[in-house]
């Protein structure tokens, strides 16, 4: 199976095995069993290709396995016109091509037994035992019957379960599709387009997460030819435009050989040809391709360190293009894939790429997880477990699939579940922080804060009113970088909730889905209301506008804690505005706003204005008993220290409210202004008599020249 070109007829720079003749193969197949004694001649391609990669293969069970399913799918058809059974072969072929051990490939020949035969789990299981059983059941379809229009993402759903466990359900799954794929031409061009669509975004992107580099490339250029006809033809032109004697990359890769042989490193050097999507990215970036742009350099060699030798050569013998350089051993990427990358300038100015990597490195890039076999099988050398464990520990299961089976527990309609597994597979870099106990975080490229809380703390996230990052502190917003280390900051109030413009942070469905889903049980906090809105400034459902804009902190879900302040109507929920957050001995104005609630607000707050602007009457309210104290919780308050930027400051001021017995809800720092710095918090103090001496205590603090209450100003109209 060529990796490099979806298209047989594509001028290739490289050996490659020939694609098998389906109708002979047919023909081979319709004469039925053989005898006992040797392999049926139908899938001695398949021996001889896993022979290739296993050469002590104990093939009985492939034979016993080819039996049942060519008897089985005895007299069932292809549309393309060939018997059933070249179906199943040729994916077998994929998967033996790429390493695929014996288990995996006696799988791939009964896969669609289940699904399209007589053939039921239990009798694959009696004959094949439970792993076969597991892999042929992973890959069998749902359906159209019991899930209607459900069937294909529920399909999908039980397959990923599957592969939780078993990676090589997928692995089965994906040369399917490539075979598929290949012989798509005779389905309906509106077919070809959803089928193709479908490949695009769901099987490619897990060919890729997975590491199935052949697989994925010869996927891309059959959905192109599908989906942009006219572009693929045009790329093809170009090819075979380039194809002649005088290849820049054949002089450049005649004089790396004789680099590398006068240093004395045993190499193999190969021109390695772009697949089409490739040249085609190359085209939209530079516009006018050049000579060397239609291939790549690949160096293989023996040991790790010979990489790191070949690179020194060729950074010594030729000019190298330092931009250009990545290495992948030291940080292998998520898929498992190890190269060095780099570029050197040779005759004439050419620029040409180069992987440089060991010949098991190649098998990897190539073959990804299936080339690392069967990751159950037993280690002779390993210690024995002292007790058998239901559950398989897979050594092979990446952090991206682990947390698409987290979150698509919480996708329980298949709609959701669809949309959100596309725009999972869609994020094709991952970025690893770390956590302030030690252990680390996978997140896709992009991600914030939000997710970060969210992968760390799941539902408990919903509390969540800032972060750390890097030891300072970071709104909710703050996207972070492969490195950093993180530390979300939860309020000790258990019922707050999430923000709705979370949602414009989150990027990974787990946190999507419990932001999402936490508005769905509390439908009323979903959109704030209008006239609450107006009265509390534009802040999101009645937050303080400036806290809201910088640091979206926690927003108290378990209705108006009690208040100490009294209303005309005894029986009205009351609580107080967070855009003024009046303590005593304030004077209070209310307005009712949805749900017959009455907010409570500092009389010069700005918000009291705008509310009688638009016709609102205000609410009586004072103080009880003169106190006011919120029961045992003590009073909230917002504060505005405004300060010239030092070191310190930030710890000083911390140092400052702590020492007056105040809690710190949430902080927040804006970024210097002309060497000024203003600090947000929101204080929670054990009685609000202590509120003048903690503003004291602020302004003490050297370069602090301002403490303030919060006054944000209401919106206008």
């Amino acid at each position: 199976m060529s990796a490099e070109a979806a298209d047989p007829g594509a001028p290739l720079r490289r050996r490659s095995r020939p694609r098998i003749d389906l109708r002979r193969l047919g023909r081979v197949a319709l004469r039925g069993p053989v005898s006992r004694d040797r392999l049926p001649d139908a899938i001695s391609h398949v021996a001889e290709a896993h022979r290739a990669h296993h050469p002590d293969a104990d093939l009985t069970i492939l034979r016993r396995a080819y039996v049942l399913a060519e008897s089985s799918h005895r007299g069932q058809m292809r549309k393309s016109g060939e018997p059933y059974i070249t179906h199943p072969l040729a994916v077998t072929l994929i998967l033996a091509e790429l390493g695929a051990e014996t288990t995996t490939l006696t799988a791939s020949l009964l896969h669609d037994t289940v699904e399209d035969t007589e053939v039921t789990l239990d009798q694959v299981k009696e004959q094949f035992g439970d792993e076969v059983c597991y892999l042929v059941d992973g890959v069998t379809k749902l359906e159209k019957v019991d899930y209607g229009a459900a069937a294909e993402p529920e399909t999908f759903r039980k397959m990923l379960v599957a592969t939780g466990n078993d990676v090589r359900v997928m692995s089965i799954k994906l040369a399917d599709r490539l075979h598929n794929m290949r012989t798509l031409g005779v389905m309906r061009p509106e077919k070809q387009a959803r089928i193709a669509k479908v490949t695009r975004d769901v099987l490619i992107p897990l060919a890729e997460r997975l590491g199935v580099q052949a697989l994925k490339t010869e996927l891309e250029d059959l959905v192109f030819a599908i989906l942009h006809p006219e572009e693929y033809e045009e790329t093809r032109a170009l090819i075979a435009a380039a194809t002649g004697p005088d290849d820049p990359l054949e002089t450049i890769a005649d004089n790396v050989t004789h680099t590398l042989r006068d240093a004395g490193i045993s190499a193999e050097v190969l021109i390695r040809p772009r697949h089409f999507v490739s040249v085609h990215r190359v085209r939209r970036k530079r516009g006018e391709l050049r000579g060397t742009d239609f291939g790549r350099l690949l160096v293989l060699v023996g040991e790790d360190a010979d990489c790191y030798a070949v690179l020194g050569e060729l950074h010594t013998c030729f000019t190298p293009v330092i931009s250009e350089f990545k290495d992948f051993i030291a940080a292998p990427k998520f898929n498992l894939y190890q190269s060095l990358h780099t570029a050197v300038v040779g005759p004439e100015g050419a620029v040409a790429e180069v992987l440089i990597r060991t010949h098991r490195m190649h098998k990897v890039a190539e073959a990804g997880v299936v080339a690392l076999g069967n990751p159950y099988a037993q280690d002779p050398a390993a210690a024995p477990q002292s007790e058998p464990s239901d559950e398989r520990a897979d050594p092979t299961r990446p952090g991206w699939l682990s947390r698409l089976l987290d979150w698509q527990e919480s996708a329980t309609d298949p709609d959701t579940f669809w949309t959100t597994l596309r725009d999972d597979l869609a994020q094709d870099r991952e970025i690893t922080v770390f956590r302030t106990d030690g252990g680390t975080l996978g997140l896709p490229a992009g991600a914030s804060c939000v997710d970060a809380a969210y992968a760390q703390y799941g539902d408990l996230a919903h509390t969540a009113i800032g972060a750390r990052v890097n030891g300072r502190l970071a709104t909710l917003s703050t996207v972070l970088s492969d490195g950093d280390t993180v530390q979300p900051l939860l309020a000790q109030d258990t019922a707050s909730g999430p923000s709705p413009d979370w949602l414009d942070h989150a990027r990974t469905p787990a946190a999507r889905i419990a932001i999402t889903g936490w508005f769905s049980d509390h439908p009323d906090e979903a959109k704030p209301d209008p006239e609450t809105a107006a009265a509390t400034g534009p802040g999101t459902r009645g937050e303080p506008a400036a806290a809201t804009e910088r640091e979206a902190p926690a927003r108290s879900r378990s209705g108006p804690r009690p208040t100490g302040v009294v209303v005309d109507d005894p029986n009205a929920q009351v609580r107080l505005a967070g855009c003024c957050t009046p303590v005593p001995p304030d004077e209070l104005t209310g307005f009712v706003v949805r749900g017959g609630a009455v907010t409570v607000h500092r009389r010069e707050c700005p918000a009291v204005a705008a509310m009688q602007e638009i016709g609102r009457a205000p609410v009586v309210a004072r103080w009880a008993d003169g106190e006011g104290r919120e029961s045992d919780a003590g009073c909230r308050v917002t504060l505005v220290a405004e300060s010239f930027g030092r070191p310190r400051l930030l710890a000083d001021l911390t140092e400052a409210i702590a020492t007056a017995d105040a809690a710190i809800v949430s902080a927040t720092v804006e970024p210097p202004s002309e060497q000024r710095v203003r600090h947000t918090y929101t204080l929670r103090l054990p009685d609000a008599a202590g509120l003048p001496g903690l503003m004291r205590a602020m302004r003490d603090v050297a370069g602090v020249y301002d403490v303030s209450r919060a006054q944000h100003p209401a919106p206008a109209g």
